[in-house]
């Protein structure tokens, strides 16, 4: 019974998606035409431009499943205040982004595009 109880958790921890501590996105500015890849600390805020990019979880399918990424991310906007003026930070997106559907899930700025690309 024991050995049963065993190879049925190793069964289903082969199968939960696999957690990781960091996330990697792609950034595109779109004036510049520059990408550029940013790995996340896992809950803590992270500039990429004029936004603050907050990865809160990461998770990668497991090798035998169909190769995913997936990563749930909060994106604020915080542009520079003109002089004089103080600056308004504000959310323009949270959700999951999946790395093999980049405009399921995508970031609506004018100015950069952001797309999961791996866990780490």
């Amino acid at each position: 019974m024991k050995r049963v109880l065993l190879a049925a958790a190793m069964f289903l921890a082969a199968a939960a998606p696999a957690a990781a501590q960091r996330a990697v996105v792609r950034g595109l500015d779109k004036a510049t035409g520059h990408a550029s890849d940013y790995t996340l600390p896992l809950n803590r805020t992270t500039r990429i431009g004029s936004l603050d990019v907050i990865a809160r979880a990461c998770e990668k399918a497991p090798p035998e499943e169909t190769p995913e990424v997936r990563i749930y991310v909060e994106v604020f906007d915080h542009p520079t205040a003109r002089e004089g003026e103080e600056s308004e930070r504000r959310e323009i997106f949270h959700g999951w982004m999946f790395a093999s559907s980049p405009s399921l899930n995508a970031v609506d700025h004018p100015n950069y595009d952001i797309w999961a690309i791996d866990c780490r």
